[in-house]
């Protein structure tokens, strides 16, 4: 009789279980996305197509850039004429010396971060903060083709990114659209060079540089820890204290860098001084 009288209690305690176990669920993961999470990103980065990017020079050092660097005998040494068609400028890594010959695209690549955030939800409605450490394996270049012939070439890549930024959006149960922004900081690894074996170079200028990210994304829960979504960002850094200064070296005394009166040498660098792109990348995330 004890032994029925216990199964019976078994079974009623289980089918009370039963019943109350959504309940219980539901109020568990009433707002999905509120707490704090931590995750990573991968994705691709790519470049819009800056058309018109040059090389300005510095011809007589005064800070001012925009002057014409001019041969002994008058002609732009960058200004293409019909002995020399391959002079001037292309938004690419030269190649080779001439322009018509090779100018490569600008690189667009994967990127990859870690990230921790938190989020407050209220209804429907999700307010959060996330800040996100990592690198996007984007290159961007600008070549200037001189009459002599040589070509020029100044490249940027990103060491490291980081962003802090705020993220708001709308739930609908367990899947969330938001948008997002904020500041952000990159490492900027710039380079320079050069076919011409004549003149010194030198560069100078900081490496880093500030500015922001915005987009938006959704985020969809597959359990009450973990979520997966899909996330764009348009990014923009200020970048345009890179310098580079040529002197004579080797090259003759009526070398159009250093030619009289302006003897002390040229400066070069950017006509574009943001370094953009956008990303488009996948999210993990594990909810606490």
């Amino acid at each position: 009789m004890r032994t029925k009288t216990f199964s019976l209690a078994a079974v009623l305690l289980a089918g009370s279980f039963a019943l109350s176990a959504p309940a219980y669920a539901q109020e568990a993961d009433d707002k999905p996305f509120d707490g704090l999470y931590v995750g990573g990103t991968v994705g691709f980065d790519a470049q819009p197509n800056d058309r018109g990017s040059t090389v300005l020079f510095d011809r007589n050092l005064d800070g001012t850039f925009g002057d014409a660097v001019v041969t002994s005998t008058g002609p732009n040494a960058f200004a293409a004429t019909a002995a020399q068609p391959g002079a001037g400028f292309c938004n690419g890594r030269a190649t080779s010396t001439g322009l018509l010959t090779a100018c490569t695209n600008d690189k667009d690549n994967i990127s990859y971060s870690g990230r921790i955030g938190f989020d407050k939800q209220m209804g429907n409605v999700v307010f959060g903060i996330v800040g996100e450490f990592g690198k996007s394996e984007v290159r961007d270049s600008v070549s200037a083709f001189s009459t002599t012939p040589a070509s020029y070439t100044l490249s940027r890549k990103v060491d490291y990114n980081a962003n802090l930024r705020l993220r708001g959006g709308y739930a609908f149960d367990k899947t969330l659209f938001y948008a997002t922004g904020g500041g952000a900081y990159a490492k900027i690894n710039s380079t320079f060079e050069t076919t011409n074996v004549a003149n010194a170079f030198a560069t100078s200028g900081k490496n880093d540089s500030w500015g922001f990210v915005a987009g938006g994304g959704i985020e969809q829960k597959l359990g009450r820890h973990f979520s997966i979504g899909l996330e764009y960002l348009y990014n923009q850094y200020k970048d345009g204290d890179y310098r580079v200064r040529v002197t004579q070296g080797t090259a003759l005394a009526n070398n159009p860098f250093v030619l009289a009166p302006n003897t002390a040498g040229t400066d070069f660098r950017r006509s574009d001084d943001k370094f953009r792109w956008h990303s488009v990348r996948a999210t993990a995330q594990f909810r606490f």
